[in-house]
């Protein structure tokens, strides 16, 4: 019997020991992490709660979201809300609820809490482990105020314009709608007008293929969604673009194809004979699009200052082959392959001429990019751009600042490219603009310089005839010379 008791209190012991430890080691175990990765410092009438959970090694026990307020506890959610969730293992848990006005009524404007607790079970549901995780947040419902304090605003279509505007308080987003497309705003100071950070400027485009009627407001958003607009005074004007017909032929195809994809790594195209239309359809269009993007990118970069001053320089001696938004329809063997939009001006002078940078600026890119080529752009700030491609070679490395008339590289004939010249064009927040613009003192002068001016800035003071709608139309020509051979 002793011996029996024995075996027993040993195996209660033993039992106890492993228990212990079993629950020693639960409590080692990681607890649920919290991230709450929205909203930011500001909640107004719509605002979401974007929240992720982990959960190392399964499923939550127990989640629940609240706004505190002046000694008020608001509901956001609690786990259970939907029949399934929290049941099904996972590691990564997500929630996303309203937490605005709209849909918490209560709010008040002031400073809130945003509150999180988060629980999983360990060791079969015998222990709880919690964790907790609180925001402070500022509740705000008055959206911000827009002036505008430039006038004269005259804008063609494909080209673009600047406007000189106030938007508080001082850390709202800004900027100009065209349409559903938004151009940014950039502190006043960028372009020497004193005052506080209130004091906005922006340039912006009217797309080749925009309405003539389209919408543009000035815009000012806060972090918490309110956002007030005020419609921009201004006038735009129609502009017919040229259409041609390209014809491309095997000698072309076997030229350019191959070498577009072989500097375009990961680029999965067949080079054979019979499969070059069909692969520089796809490079014309989806590879376009794609260089599209990249360029487009590169905006979000830009410095927030104009580092230039007057018009930019057209190449020079140049003669136009190719002008901004010909509608091109291109042509294999009598039939219609592809149709496609020119952005930019072709520039010829002749093989392999030293390509000077239009303007003052900082060297964006200077790599091979599909159907560029070899292609350089040029960040002037202000989410400005000036694009060079169909390089032969490049001189200039990217971040380099490069001044008015440096050389950036030598034209040539890489890329999609018919013959040695330059694709030149200009860009404001990724979107191409028409180069002629740029390149008009007029233009220059009264559609920004002015404009600097009478906000107290350092820019030069147009001349009467310069504010007339008229000046909206680039005076300056470049002279054209057809010869068929650009692409």
């Amino acid at each position: 019997m002793r011996t029996f008791l024995t075996l027993v209190l040993g195996l209660l012991v033993l039992a106890a020991l492993v228990l212990g430890g079993a629950w020693v080691w639960a409590g080692t175990q990681p607890a649920p992490t919290i991230h709450i990765r929205q909203p930011g410092a500001l909640i107004g009438q719509a605002t979401s709660l974007d929240l992720m959970v982990e959960s190392p090694g399964g499923t939550l026990s127990g989640l629940n979201v609240t706004v505190e307020q002046q000694g008020k506890t608001l509901p956001v959610y609690a786990l259970g809300d939907a029949p399934s969730e929290g049941r099904t293992p996972a590691e990564q848990f997500y929630v996303m609820r309203p937490v605005g006005k709209q849909a918490l009524p209560q709010l008040q404007a002031g400073t809130a809490r945003i509150v999180v607790q988060a629980s999983r079970s360990v060791l079969y549901g015998l222990r709880t482990l919690s964790a907790s995780a609180t925001k402070d947040v500022t509740v705000r419902f008055e959206p911000p105020q827009v002036a505008v304090l430039s006038t004269k605003h005259y804008v063609n279509i494909g080209g673009a314009e600047f406007v000189v505007f106030r938007a508080t308080p001082a850390d709202v987003e800004a900027g100009v709608k065209v349409g559903e497309r938004r151009f940014p705003a950039f502190p006043a100071s960028g372009v020497g007008i004193p005052g506080d950070a209130s004091t906005r400027v922006a340039f912006f485009a009217l797309p080749h293929d925009a309405d003539v009627n389209v919408p543009i407001v000035v815009f000012a958003r806060d972090a918490a969604g309110n956002e007030a607009t005020v419609p921009l005074d201004h006038e735009t004007f129609p502009k017919p673009f040229l259409k041609s017909r390209i014809e491309v032929d095997d000698r072309f195809l076997g030229r350019v194809v191959p070498a577009i994809i072989a500097g375009s790594p990961g680029l999965s195209l067949s080079t054979a004979p019979n499969d070059l239309v069909n692969s520089f359809v796809t490079i014309n269009s989806d590879i376009r699009k794609k260089n599209g993007d990249t360029i487009a990118g590169l905006a979000k970069t830009t410095a927030p200052t104009m580092l230039w001053s007057g018009p930019f320089e057209q190449l020079g001696n140049s003669k136009v082959e190719s002008r901004f938004a010909d509608s091109r329809t291109y042509i294999y063997k009598g039939k219609e392959i592809d149709h496609q939009t020119h952005l930019g001006f072709d520039l010829a002078v002749t093989a392999n001429v030293p390509i000077a940078s239009a303007q003052q600026g900082v060297v964006a890119w200077a790599a091979y990019l599909g159907i560029y080529g070899n292609c350089v752009i040029v960040d002037h700030g202000l989410g400005v751009h000036s694009l060079y491609a169909h390089l032969t070679s490049i001189d200039v490395k990217p971040g380099a600042t490069v001044e008015k008339g440096q050389i950036l590289g030598r034209s040539g004939m890489t890329g999609l490219a018919g013959g040695d010249h330059l694709h030149f064009t200009m860009l404001l927040d990724g979107q191409a603009v028409n180069p002629v613009e740029w390149w008009d003192l007029k233009w220059m002068t009264d559609r920004v310089l002015r404009k600097i001016a009478e906000a107290g800035g350092p820019g030069v003071a147009a001349a009467p005839e310069a504010t007339a709608p008229r000046a909206a139309r680039a005076s300056r020509r470049p002279v054209r010379r057809a010869s068929g051979r650009r692409r």
